[in-house]
């Protein structure tokens, strides 16, 4: 099936004697799901789901207009993608430019590790350039004078907006500019730039002439992203003097000068640094500089030619890296290549959002996560799409500034994370209802599992309980959605994720890597390669088979537990590894751990993941003093700081608990199960404690815990 005959495919009523008929088709999903017994049924804008098992269903006219308007039109494509991948796979890539295509084999893998070494290859032999089918071949199709990109300020009063040639014309200059200095296919170049519009433009730069692009969010310390350049050693690195976030403005160059110092201490000098000048934030004369090094983005780069030749690409060159948290204190350097991933995250997006040529599109994701690349950058560019980028803090000058946003520039297609959710669900609705938000038709949910309470406010009250919500399963490593509703087809459940995309085998497995069928609870993981999974770790290929693959022989392991319904839903249930996921962030707990010892005066700390109101999960750390410091709130706050100084703000724990001593086996294992009981106060539920090598150390730790 086409994309175009996914447009044309019948429709079906949703009245109400068709409900049941409807739900029950789902039994030929090929997700364990076994025949629907019972069904509590609203429609989207006639009531509100109130209950956990209620089933919420797309209105008429919105199924009658999607693009899979029904579960049976869904399991005609996903059961093609599974049992013809490479025919199914190969009519959405042809529906981009290939220079050459790719060859009769379209796509080759091996993903047991029992069988030698773990490799995907989608679209080999193809010839293409991501930039050329994002922005060139939509101006081609008549679109140039279409909006590509309206950035919205951290001011509500800055905004501005690039139409496709516009952006052509940017990107072109940049890309010769970093030829000119000498940036050739397959250097890498870091961006460390806030939600400007040229960070889209300097990932696309990048993308044009082959080079790769290794975006590191701007809220990141000086040490991580040296940690970034050390380990990708860039010709460049491209940032700006200082960005506002609300009415705090924060130094980016300066900590851009202090990784750089850090990286010439470990072998690796970066001989340029373009520096964009963000007028609103800093003036020039104000930013420290040195000479030789640092050039003005406007003093360069707008002398160079509009239009520059395309670096023609194999489908698996590398496009970007992108680096995560793992459970060792080392980020991971994910890296993508260019065909599978522009096929995948393009065909996410069409599909997870229902995307139609007339809709505004809104991620409120910055491009140093995977989000940004795949839902802001890539995956709407793709599809000829006009996205918000936003600069700003969502709840400055107050907490109405997104739908003041949304009504700003008519947003159809909104996509968050539950932390903003959840923040927002705090103020009063009258922030939200004091604007229209009419132009609203899809929301999305991104970076952690939404708990029901935050899913039925999003709908209810931002979308009027007339929205879908496409709520997203995925990660950096995947590329573009693997588990998601489509708005069109899909009675949905609050807070689950539901089925899987096309082309993805997602399978629950117990302990022992068994693949466990029906209603059950268990491990993720993905059976299959898809055109959008990562190749590799950077230069490290070894930890991307044994983080990845060999915990579960012949499966991809996501390091996510999930659980499945009856009716067959997806639940995810969070990490099962040592990573917290804070508000969207994967944040490894040894990153913590590492930075919390080096300060002098911690001996050993301990880090574990709480539920948190907000975030989803918040930092929890258990600090053990060196001899003869004493407790003091002085302390408590320097440890706190030296967590923001070497990885980030976004990483600050939010709870330090003193600790003589650390629950351990008489090998030395800290027993965190133990630590996350005491952290989640559920002390009841401690379990045998007589194997610690010293047992009175959990008394010792619940007593300091209100300290």
């Amino acid at each position: 099936m086409t994309m175009g005959d996914a447009a044309a495919s019948p429709k079906r009523s949703l009245a109400s004697s068709d409900r049941l008929r409807h739900v029950d088709s789902m039994k030929l999903l090929p997700s364990g799901a076994g025949q629907i017994s019972h069904l509590n049924a609203v429609i989207l804008g006639e009531s509100l789901a109130s209950e956990e098992n209620d089933l919420v269903f797309p209105s008429h006219d919105f199924s009658n207009q999607a693009l899979v308007s029904s579960p049976e039109q869904y399991r005609k494509m996903y059961e093609r993608s599974i049992k013809d991948p490479a025919g199914f796979w190969s009519e959405f890539a042809s529906q981009f430019f290939w220079k050459e295509k790719w060859d009769p084999e379209v796509y080759s893998e091996n993903i047991d590790v029992r069988k030698g070494t773990v490799k995907f290859e989608w679209f080999k032999g193809g010839s293409t350039n991501i930039t050329y089918n994002a922005l060139d071949r939509n101006i081609e199709a008549g679109n140039g004078g279409k909006v590509a990109l309206h950035w919205e300020g951290n001011e509500p009063s800055d905004d501005g907006q690039l139409t496709y040639s516009e952006l052509l014309e940017k990107v072109c200059q940049l890309a010769n500019y970093l030829k000119h200095v000498g940036v050739r296919k397959g250097d890498a170049v870091v961006i460390y730039l806030p939600m400007l519009m040229e960070l889209p433009i300097a990932m696309l730069a990048c993308a044009r002439i082959g080079a790769i692009h290794s975006v590191v969010f701007a809220g990141f310390s000086a040490e991580s992203l040296a940690q970034r350049i050390i380990d990708c050693k860039p010709k460049v690195v491209i940032t700006c003097n200082a960005v506002k976030r609300g009415s705090k403005p924060i130094l980016l160059k300066e900590i851009v000068d202090n990784a750089l110092v850090e990286s010439v201490k470990n072998g690796v000098t970066v001989g340029l640094c373009l520096t964009f000048e963000n007028k609103s934030a800093m003036k020039r004369e104000n930013t420290k500089w040195q000479e030789g090094r640092d050039i003005w983005w406007q003093d360069v780069v707008p002398q160079f030619p509009t239009k520059c030749a395309v670096e023609w690409v194999d489908a698996e060159d590398p496009l970007f890296l992108l680096y995560t948290s793992g459970s060792t204190g080392k980020p991971k350097g994910v890296l993508h290549t260019t065909g599978g991933y522009m096929v995948y995250c393009a065909t996410t997006f069409k599909y997870a959002f229902d995307y139609k040529p007339s809709d505004i599109y809104w991620c409120t994701a910055d491009c140093g996560w995977i989000t940004g690349h795949s839902y802001v950058t890539y995956g709407p560019l793709l599809n000829g799409a006009t996205v918000v980028v936003f600069e700003g803090a969502p709840n400055y000058p107050d907490s109405g500034r997104c739908w003041e946003i949304v009504d700003k520039y008519k947003v159809t297609i909104f996509y968050t994370a539950p932390t903003l959710v959840r923040s927002l669900m705090r103020e009063s609705n009258e922030y939200v209802t004091r604007y229209h938000r009419k132009s609203l038709r899809v929301l999305g949910s991104v970076g952690e599992p939404i708990n029901p309470s935050a899913w039925r406010w999003f709908y209810n009250v931002v979308g009027d309980s007339r929205c879908p919500i496409s709520d997203t399963w995925w990660q950096t490593e995947t590329g573009g959605f693997m588990i998601t509703p489509l708005p069109g087809a899909w009675p949905q459940k609050p807070g689950s994720a539901t089925f899987p995309f096309f082309g993805v085998q997602a399978v629950i497995v117990d302990e022992k890597g068994n693949e466990i069928e029906g209603e059950c609870n268990g491990y993720l993981c993905i059976k299959k390669s898809w055109p959008g999974a990562f190749r590799t770790l950077y230069d490290d290929h070894e930890r991307y088979e044994t983080t990845y693959f060999k915990p579960f022989a012949g499966y991809y392991f996501t390091g996510d537990g999930c659980s499945r319904d009856k009716d067959g839903y997806i639940w995810l249930t969070g990490r099962v590894d040592d990573v917290i996921n804070v508000s969207g962030h994967r944040i490894g707990t040894a990153e913590v751990e590492s930075a919390l010892v080096s300060h002098p005066q911690c001996a050993e700390a301990a880090v574990v993941g709480i539920e948190h109101e907000i975030k989803g999960q918040g930092i929890y750390a258990f600090v053990t003093l060196a001899e003869g410091v004493q407790y003091s709130e002085e302390l408590r706050k320097s440890l706190i700081l030296a967590v923001r100084n070497q990885i980030g703000a976004f990483a600050a724990p939010d709870r330090i608990h003193w600790a003589p001593g650390l629950p351990k086996t008489r090998s030395g294992k800290i027993m965190r199960r133990i630590l996350r009981k005491i952290a989640s106060r559920q002390l009841d539920e401690l379990g045998d404690i007589s194997t610690l090598a010293d047992p009175s150390v959990v008394d010792q730790l619940i007593a300091l815990q209100d300290c």
